[in-house]
């Protein structure tokens, strides 16, 4: 008879914690359901750990792993999510917009957006979902106790978590909404799209032109959604601390490092900060119940990532 896998005999065969960690359930055994998170630089993502802690606690047999996958290889990865048996996955940067050609149904939400961050197996069917918006929004206001009505709100970057948090500062009422990216072709087709789905002023202005200083100075809400600051890029900004000031609200979707270069900017401008561990909870937590169909246990979760025990605001 085969015996389970454990930790330690991952360790033996090259496999490291971060990419499987079951927190206190250890055994993975031929019955356990495999969801996990597809996308390029996943080997220091934290969600293996966030999922396996909430498996372990509902007692649920039940392994999230990383599964790095390039561009040319994603409609393979995908459509082996319901050929091996997968309940679903993650998908992270930079597959989120690309995702979408290869589902078989997508939410509402996920279309109007036009990216996805999580995928439900349903038979041989792959259902797209976006959780990262309403994760956002419940970042901001549960943990850094933002309310996005009337909020005058600018987004650095317009790729997949850039469209998610556009649509949802628009969708909640933002007073103004303006995106600013290196690529302003990209920007301003975001802004269009959209301009297009809800009533608010929304704009596009090139990361490096005039206007972002204007911007910024009118500013009351700024989410950071590009990987600057992360991995190779830990040194760099997207946007000058210069130009930050204590009425800004800044959120950087990064969270690792917790804190950014932008973030400890921020602080010592007088903002209130938020990083990207928040997001990362909320998003995670709706994947989570898409998938078992299981309440999500957040405060194991939270105790997974090391967040405070309890949300800042519940305002």
């Amino acid at each position: 008879m085969e015996a389970p896998i454990n930790r330690g005999s991952l360790r033996d065969l090259g496999t490291t914690v971060g990419e499987i960690d079951r927190g206190d359930h250890t055994e993975i055994d031929g019955a356990t359901t495999v969801v996990g998170v597809i996308g390029d630089a996943v080997r220091g993502s934290l969600s293996p750990r966030l999922h396996n802690a909430a498996f372990a606690a509902l007692g649920l047999n039940w392994c999230y792993v990383g599964f790095r996958v390039p561009r040319d290889r994603l409609e393979a990865a995908l459509r082996g999510l319901a050929a091996l048996g997968a309940a679903g996955a993650n998908i992270t940067v930079p597959h989120k917009e690309a995702a979408l050609a290869y589902l078989d149904e997508t939410t509402e939400d996920a279309r109007v957006i036009g990216a996805v961050n999580t995928v439900q197996v349903a038979g041989d069917r792959l259902i797209g979902h976006n959780t990262d918006a309403a994760g956002l929004l419940d970042a901001l206001r549960l943990d850094g106790g933002v309310l996005p009505a009337e909020q005058r709100a600018v987004i650095v970057g317009a790729g997949g978590a850039a469209r998610a948090a556009a649509f949802a500062l628009a969708g909640a009422g933002a007073g103004a909404v303006t995106i600013i990216n290196r690529n302003w072709d990209r920007a301003a087709a975001l802004a269009d799209a959209v301009r297009r789905t809800v009533t608010c002023a929304v704009d596009a202005v090139p990361l490096d032109g005039a206007g972002v200083a204007g911007t910024l100075r009118e500013a009351t809400l700024l989410v950071q959604a590009t990987t600057a600051g992360a991995g190779g890029q830990r040194a760099l900004s997207a946007v000058p601390g210069t130009l930050l000031h204590p009425g800004l609200f800044v959120m950087d979707m990064v969270y690792d490092p917790r804190e950014t270069v932008l973030l400890r900017e921020a602080r010592a401008a007088g903002c209130r900060t938020l990083g990207g561990l928040p997001m990362l909870l909320y998003q995670g937590a709706r994947a989570f119940e898409i998938w078992t169909g299981r309440q999500a246990p957040l405060q194991v979760m939270r105790d997974a990532l090391g967040l405070p025990r309890e949300a800042a605001s519940k305002s």
